[in-house]
């Protein structure tokens, strides 16, 4: 925009210059305040059609007021770059219907001005070609870098589950090999002891054998409860949902899993119980075809629905015992449960976090 507003004025003072210095039309103020509005028209719209609308207008105020023929390259300055370009040509009538009043030689000094303007305009469109490529470049540069980022994002979070996973893996065949090894071993020892207490024996054997059947108990109780809290640590409640509802062959589960968090473990198995209870009352009552399990997370509590868009039949929310069982889970962690069947089976349940740990 500032280029073409200095080539517009270099070409209107080329322009009033080549007027004052043509015998006969030096003494002319009102073509060049007329050149002036129509200058400042043109650069002020930015609309092609209202520019060639405002061309040929000064295009036809040429005849009656030949002067503005001085005028006419900075008329068309703003043609040359559009594709209204070739309406340039119809320029060349005003000076045809009044050279007898123009000298050859201010007629010469327009076609010079002419090729001028020509070329200023087309540096003009080649400049703002340039810019639009530019900027489409820088565009899809920064859409690709972001597009580069989430996927660089998405791999990440993809790679610590799958780090999550091999760990909880891990876990979990650490506790199977120190309860199939060890746990197996030490049972085998308590035994052994026992049968040789019960054989008899002297006071000092018996007293080292009690001693030693102490020792290897709590060395039992110890495995037993470090496998256990391996085991409970292992629990992936998204992989176990994810098990449940992939293997759920009555009909279709959109499952979405909102935790951030990583609730209590036995938070994590009352949940894995729900949605395994809530799932077969859909597969026994209902004749739905879709189902939607949610995990949603807010700042005090868990929750979950479980919903589906069939017709429930057959179904008694105060004598089953599955929803009693339901019922109770909830209440241990203090939570709300909200059951409707106006709409399909919906199970709403809340549970806060402080009662999480119950």
């Amino acid at each position: 925009m500032l280029k073409d507003f200095a080539d517009e004025m270099i070409l209107f003072g080329c322009c009033a210059v080549a007027l004052f210095a043509a015998p006969g039309f030096g003494a002319g103020v009102v073509p060049v305040l007329i050149a002036l509005i129509f200058a400042c028209l043109l650069l002020y719209f930015e609309n092609d059609g209202l520019r060639l609308a405002l061309t040929l207008v000064f295009f036809l105020l040429c005849i009656p007021v030949p002067a503005l023929v001085f005028f006419l390259p900075s008329a068309c300055f703003h043609l040359f770059g559009t594709r209204y370009r070739y309406f340039c040509v119809l320029a060349s009538l005003p000076p045809l219907i009044v050279w007898p009043r123009i000298p050859p030689a201010s007629l010469a000094g327009v076609a010079a001005l002419f090729a001028v303007s020509l070329w200023f305009g087309s540096c003009a469109e080649k400049i703002r070609r340039l810019t639009a490529e530019r900027n489409t470049l820088r565009d899809g540069g920064r859409e690709l870098s972001l597009h580069l980022e989430r996927q660089n994002r998405d791999l990440m979070e993809r790679q610590d589950a799958e780090i999550s996973v091999a760990m909880l893996n891990e876990r979990n065949r650490i506790a199977r090999e120190i309860h199939d090894s060890v746990g197996h071993s030490l049972s085998s020892s308590l035994l052994q002891v026992g049968a040789l207490l019960a054989a008899g024996g002297d006071g000092r054997t018996r007293s080292g054998l009690l001693d030693l059947k102490e020792t290897l108990t709590g060395a039992m109780d110890g495995i037993r409860a470090s496998v256990h809290d391996l085991h409970d640590e292992s629990v992936d409640l998204y992989e176990q949902i994810f098990r449940l509802v992939h293997g759920f062959t009555f009909c279709r589960v959109d499952f979405e899993y909102g935790f951030e968090t990583d609730p209590d473990v036995k938070l994590k198995y009352a949940f894995i119980a729900i949605v395994k209870e809530a799932l077969t009352n859909v597969a026994r009552h209902s004749d739905a075809d879709r189902v939607r399990v949610r995990f949603c997370e807010h700042p005090a509590l868990y929750q979950l629905i479980v919903s589906d868009n069939g017709t429930v039949k057959g179904f008694d929310p105060e004598g089953g015992l599955g929803l009693r069982n339901i019922a109770e889970r909830v209440e241990t962690f203090h939570g709300n449960l909200n059951l409707s069947t106006r709409h399909g089976f919906e199970l709403f349940l809340s549970i806060p976090k402080e009662g999480a740990c119950a």
